[in-house]
């Protein structure tokens, strides 16, 4: 028994010293290895934005990057973010929800929280401003780089029974965000929020354990949702935000002009396909159509008003003046 623990313990080590040695092979003249790892399909506009970004790291002779999507890696996207803390040259799509929740930092929710920011413009600023490099160094004290946010669609309900208002959620067991924002969102809506990974979804609604998702139509679409749901409510709650975020422990073993590439890359492309996701979301709700899934516009008034106390409640834990501060920085 003493032996398997003393082994185990070497093991480990010797982990930590590959990723050392790995890290460390960067300032060697070596390749930069790293993967890009995300859970939507392939085809969604943040997975081809992935591709494109590893070709061109590549095409440049200092980079040796591969892409996993479709939750080839995890289908857990903290998961993936973890292993990244833990400094596995990975880089992931996360979110600002899910950064918020897995990092303690409730201001940096702001960014996804219903219906704050409605306009995928206002990302474009979004660097430059002294409220995203506060986040960063909150994030980089533990062990995360927050590189670029790229938009990644509307999210709205898609569901087994006609949602035409929001009475019509009402006790009904939703796939949503497992975190505060999911959370907060359920109660001032009503309905069992059920913060599964994205891979249980499709069996969930076919077993009758769940009654539907939220979710951007491209991942919808790229995942055949449309075989268990024929309900669409375009609600459009979230304004979805691709948070890519990877390693500290990668970037600083990069030389200096490796890593002013390696950002700049993923942030043009970033800009680029968050206007490819935007040109292309009326034609997956066409798709959508053509598969049988009947589209309802909803009163999106109602919907903002059944949220309006998440934010009187504060229940998401804003700090004073956030919201007035965010827009101010933004030009809003």
């Amino acid at each position: 028994m003493n032996f398997s623990k003393k082994t185990m313990a070497a093991a480990a080590a010797l982990e930590a010293l590959c990723l050392v040695v790995s890290c460390a092979k960067t300032k060697q003249g070596g390749k930069i290895k790293v993967t890009f790892a995300g859970t939507e399909a392939a085809s969604t506009g943040q997975s081809r934005m992935m591709l494109e970004v590893t070709e061109k790291l590549n095409a440049s002779g200092k980079f040796e990057a591969d892409v996993q999507v479709n939750g080839a890696l995890s289908n857990d996207t903290d998961n993936l973010v973890t292993q990244a803390k833990t400094g596995v040259p990975l880089v992931v799509p996360s979110d600002p929800g899910r950064l918020a929740s897995q990092f303690n930092i409730p201001d940096l929710s702001i960014l996804m929280a219903p219906y704050i920011l409605t306009n995928r413009a206002s990302l474009e600023k979004l660097p430059e401003t002294a409220i995203f490099t506060e986040w960063q160094k909150q994030l980089e004290t533990q062990g995360i780089t927050f590189v670029a946010d790229m938009y990644n669609g509307f999210r709205s309900f898609y569901t087994t029974s006609p949602v035409e208002n929001v009475a019509g959620l009402k006790g009904l067991r939703i796939r949503g965000f497992g975190n505060a924002i999911g959370n907060s969102l359920a109660k001032y809506l009503g309905f069992a929020n059920i913060g599964i990974s994205w891979g249980e979804v499709l069996p969930g609604i076919q077993q009758k354990t769940l009654d539907g998702c939220e979710v951007q139509v491209a991942t919808a679409y790229g995942t055949a949702i449309y075989e268990v749901t024929k309900n669409l409510a375009l609600t459009k709650h979230y304004m979805l935000q691709s948070s890519f975020v990877c390693s500290s422990k990668l970037l600083q073993s990069m030389p200096e002009e490796d890593r002013a590439f390696f950002i700049k890359t993923i942030r043009e492309a970033a800009q680029k396909y968050g206007e490819i996701v935007a040109q292309e979301e009326d034609e997956y709700y066409a798709k959508m159509k053509d598969k049988g899934v009947t589209i309802r516009e909803v009163d999106l008034r109602e919907f903002q008003d059944a949220i309006a106390p998440l934010y009187t409640n504060n229940d998401l834990k804003f700090s004073d003046g956030l919201k007035d501060r965010l827009f101010t920085e933004l030009g809003l």
